[in-house]
């Protein structure tokens, strides 16, 4: 392929900074950006000028583009999907990758018999924390993990719940790491200060027995970001905001006077900007020179384990009388 030329549906919170790093890797070569498309005239202007590119409608949009990126709210993710994947684009879609399974479903099954790219913007995978832990050989068979992700209130996504925004960031990540069929979920949940749910803690069983304990907020004082994994080989914890990994294993790092032949290594990582590796991915995979890091089979797996837990947290209140 030659130069891909790519376009963005959505100019929003997300979109913005999408069409920012696409302007970006078009001065780079390689790419071509031709524009973007959004609902609001006004916000579409305001956006192109800032990242220096042409607004269009979405039909000229994907009959030029070869590949799209779409970040529109949740609820039109599959509509703008299904359309840019029938113009035979290839598609990166936000997070989550649609509103329902049998949504994400179709989207799958079409982009497999279109033989395009489907990949879902869960940007936490292309992360230098986890690309620091991963490097390191790890922990071995993840057996517990426990992911905290709370976030002061910001008044966007209230469309939809912290489920959906902020904790399937963590969903996936622990479906990653425990590479098995989620088979169990247990949740609760409330909300604070939306009318949807707004704090959430859900604990998951795996199909080869690794368990996960998920909590995510948008209603705190403070940002925290943390992972722990307890594996057969070891103990990881990662701090996000403090950019620290510390790894506790058998015969390895300083010694530890208090769990015996265990030793420790703490390390640090120079973070990089996640959204424009994840758009790199995206762009090296339409191109054919990287597999897809997040299918939309791993999207629909997040996705199945959000609703699931939305579920639960539903089913919970409704005993509490609530």
């Amino acid at each position: 392929m030659g130069m891909l030329k790519l376009g963005i549906l959505g100019a929003g919170h997300f979109g913005r900074f999408h069409a920012l790093k696409a302007a970006k890797a078009a001065s780079g070569g390689g790419v071509a950006f031709l524009g973007l498309a959004d609902a609001s005239p006004e916000r579409a202007a305001q956006v192109a000028a800032e990242a220096g590119c042409p607004v269009l409608a979405p039909a000229a949009l994907l009959a030029a583009a070869d590949a799209v990126i779409i970040a529109a709210p949740t609820a039109f993710h599959h509509e703008l999907a299904t359309a840019a994947l029938a113009a035979g684009c290839h598609v990166f879609v936000e997070k989550p990758i649609a509103a329902t399974l049998e949504q994400a479903d179709a989207l799958v099954a079409q982009a497999a018999a279109a033989g395009r790219v489907l990949q879902v913007g869960h940007v936490e995978r292309f992360g230098a924390g986890m690309a620091t832990l991963q490097g390191r050989a790890g922990v071995g068979r993840p057996l517990y993990m426990e992911a905290v992700r709370i976030a002061p209130f910001r008044p966007r996504s209230l469309d939809i719940t912290v489920i959906l925004d902020l904790m399937i960031h963590d969903l996936d990540l622990v479906i990653a790491l425990a590479g098995a069929e989620l088979v169990g979920v247990e949740a609760v949940g409330a909300k604070v200060v939306s009318d949807r749910i707004d704090i959430a803690n859900a604990r998951l069983r795996f199909a080869n027995g690794a368990q996960a304990t998920v909590t995510a907020s948008r209603a705190s004082l403070r940002m925290e970001r943390r992972l722990r994994v307890f594996g057969t080989e070891g103990y990881a914890s990662l701090d996000f905001l403090a950019r620290e990994l510390k790894l506790v294993r058998r015969g390895q790092g300083a010694a530890l006077e208090q769990i015996p032949g265990h030793g420790i290594e703490t390390l640090s990582w120079q973070e990089h900007d996640n959204l424009e590796a994840e758009q790199a991915a995206f762009l090296a995979a339409c191109r054919g020179e990287a597999p897809v890091v997040v299918d939309g089979r791993a999207g629909r797996a997040a996705l199945d384990a959000a609703l699931r837990v939305e579920a639960a947290v539903a089913s919970a209140l409704r005993a509490a009388g609530i």
